[in-house]
Formats: C-alpha cells, structure tokens, sequence
C-alpha cells in the first residue's frame, strides 16, 4: 500500500470513529463541537453573560447554618463549578454520577489522586516511560511507605507486575514516546483484582478518548495542555464517579489547599468552546507532518498513532477518536537536534505541548526521560499545515548541512 492510501486509511479510521461518538442525529445538541461551545454554560438569564466572569472570593455571606454550596474560598467557588460542570459533560457526557474536581495543575491533580488513594504498605503501578516528574512522584510516595512498580506503557507490560496492587496508573498515549495501551483491557483485568485505575487523558483530551467509559475509575489530566490550548492558564483536573474515592479526592484538596485562582478557572471555561475546533485541525496537521517526516533519510524512531503502520495504530483507532497534536522522532545526535530547532521559524523551542502556536524541544535536555540525544518532541499547532511542514523541511536542511569550519 502506498503512503497517500494508507493516510486515507488512518483519515477514515478517524472519521468513523467521530460518528460512531459525535453527533447522535435523533438527539440534538449531543456532538463534540456544540457539546464543547456550550459545556457548563448556566441557564440563561436575561441581561447577564453567557459565560458569566470569575467570582473573587475568600468568603461568602453566611447567616445561620451552613447549608449552602459555596461557604469558604478553599472548598467551593462558582467560577470553579461551571468549569468542573463542562469538563464533566466532555469526559462523561450523560452520565450524572460523574463529578469533576479542578486544581491549579496537572501535577496537583495527579497527586491529589495518589496520595488520597495510597497509604503505608499499599502498591501503585506506574508507568515506566510516563510523564518526566514521575521519579520524584516515585521517591515521595516510597517516603509514605508506598511500594512503587512499574512497567512500559506498550504492549499492556503493566499487566505483569499488577497483582496485589491498590492502584493502576495509565498514561496513554504515553509522554514522549507516544505508545498506547489498551485501556479497557488493563482496566478489566485491574478490576478483577480489586485495582483501582487511573488514566492519564492529558495527551488524549476528552475529545480524543474517553477512559471511564474504557472502565477507568479516575480521567486525570493537566489542563495546561491542549485542553486549553492557548500557553496562558495551568490547570488540572479529577474526574471520575461519585463515592468514597472522589470524595477521598475533594478531602485531599481541602487539606492541602491545592485550588486554582478563579481567573485561571474562567480562563480554561472561556477556550473550552474552541477545543473542538483546536483538535481536528492540530490533528489532521500532524498526520500531515507525520506522513512528510517519513520520507526524510535522518529522522528515525518516527510515532504518531495516526499513521497506520505506528507500533501503536491498532490500539488506538480502537479507543481513540482522534489521535492528538503530538508528533515524536529522533535526529542524528544532540547537536544534529539542536541545529534544527535553532533552525525553525514558526515553531517556538518550548517546553509543554498542545497550545495553538506548534512547539518542539529536545527531551534529552531534562533527564529523567530514557529517549536518544536527538529525540524531538514536535507538538503541532493550528498554524496553516502547509506553512508549518514548509518551515520544518526547510529546517531539517539547514541542520543538515555541514557546519562552518568543518
């Protein structure tokens, strides 16, 4: 098969999945691009915003007993509600036993959640080639008592070091490397052993896969990223199923204090209505740069689950609507990457990804991820495709020709 008709492949694979959980023609209003422009919206009323602005403050008017939803600045705010509201209907459409709770990052999500599930002489399996911060995660949690195994997020490896576990944590795709794991699988087979499962949905975003409906307990995420899509807002967030587990969640955040500032929260409402919109195109462009990356000689270790014949393909078209902005590859060494990011014009050297404005850095940079000197982490914006494939071909030849003095 040839590339143009194997990209048609991968474009369709996308398409049918967008039916098969877009629009529902007999109910009106239920596809993903009104679902995102109306999420969390309050009813109407007349002379007063759609969206109306963020609430500023510590504390609310309380007379007699406090009965009320909103009593003190660190448990409840309006401006946060409407937020958690709209993410809600967008990673558990219909589903009225679901709640969502937001924190001032990613990191304070994913933490909320580890450290309101675990305790001395519990088990937590992590993935081995997850997000860079997991190492001190790790030594945190082994502080606590907490034994820490983990296992690659490709080909389902976690599976092998579950048993006795009190909880899974998913990263898929996983971050740098872009490997899927089939979460409905793992999720089952957690269950099973009475294993909580938690799945890392940042890469994803909600319109790309939904984990509770996988059969994940908790759809985790850092909002910072393509959720809110424009470099300007940090964010995270907990959604999963009412009881004793989220409740152990909101507790956590109360205790510690881990609440985002009402601007911050209004910021994320106000560019969820673009999200829709900001996905299919940053999608549709990586494939695109994808596919024009495949044809030059020094990039290797190309991934982006959107190309049919990525490692990770198959998995994904199961259980992913769309296959994100993320585009990964590796160069011929550190200074070979270098040159070629100095080398870019419309791509910002940038830590992050998901923004509408494309990024890229060398992942080699920080430590703390296994990936060869030259790795690239690409994350594609919603720059016009053939600008962006322009500048970075283009790139790619100025790294590639030999350096003065050589």
């Amino acid at each position: 098969m040839n590339d143009s008709a194997a990209d048609a492949r991968a474009q369709d694979a996308g398409a049918r999945n967008d039916d098969a959980n877009g629009a529902d023609p007999t109910r009106p209003g239920t596809g993903d691009g009104t679902r995102a422009v109306r999420a969390g919206l309050p009813d109407p009323v007349k002379y007063e915003p759609t969206l109306p602005g963020p609430v500023f403050a510590a504390h609310f008017h309380l007379p007699g007993e406090p009965t009320g939803p909103y009593t003190y600045g660190r448990d409840e705010n309006p401006t946060w509600t409407l937020l958690e509201n709209a993410i809600g209907e967008l990673e558990a459409p219909g589903r009225d036993d679901v709640e969502t709770l937001v924190f001032p990052s990613g990191m304070g999500a994913i933490s909320a959640v580890l450290f309101s599930q675990l305790g001395a002489g519990d088990t937590v399996v992590l993935p081995s080639d997850g997000y860079q911060v997991f190492p001190l995660v790790r030594a945190q949690l082994e502080a606590f008592g907490v034994e820490v195994r983990t296992a690659p997020t490709g080909g389902d490896a976690q599976l092998e070091v579950l048993d006795g576990a009190r909880l899974l944590w998913i990263e898929t795709p996983s971050n740098p490397g872009l490997d899927v794991c089939d979460i409905r699988r793992l999720a089952e087979e957690a269950h099973a052993r009475g294993i909580l499962v938690a799945v890392d949905n940042t890469l994803a975003t909600p319109l790309g896969q939904r984990p509770l409906e996988l059969g994940a307990d908790f759809a985790v995420a850092s909002g910072t990223k393509q959720l809110t899509g424009h470099g300007d807002v940090l964010l995270g967030y907990v959604t999963g199923a009412r009881g004793e587990a989220m409740d152990a969640v909101r507790r956590w955040r109360k205790i510690v204090g881990v609440i985002p500032g009402p601007m911050e929260a209004w910021l994320a409402h106000r560019s969820l209505s673009t999200l829709q919109m900001r996905v299919d195109r940053q999608a549709a462009t990586a494939l695109t740069l994808a596919r024009a990356l495949k044809e030059r000689p020094e990039v290797s270790g190309l991934r982006y689950p959107g190309l049919p014949d990525d490692p990770s393909h198959a998995v994904a078209s199961r259980q992913m609507r769309r296959f994100g902005c993320v585009v990964s590859f590796t160069l011929p060494g550190r200074e070979h990457a270098e040159r070629f990011l100095e080398s870019l014009r419309l791509v910002d050297e940038a830590t992050s990804f998901g923004g509408v404005r494309s990024s890229a850095e060398r992942r080699g940079r920080w430590g703390g991820d296994a990936v060869p000197a030259g790795f690239i982490r690409l994350s594609v914006g919603a720059e016009d495709p053939e600008d962006l494939v322009a500048d970075v071909l283009r790139a790619l030849d100025e790294a590639g020709r030999p350096v003065s003095g050589s």
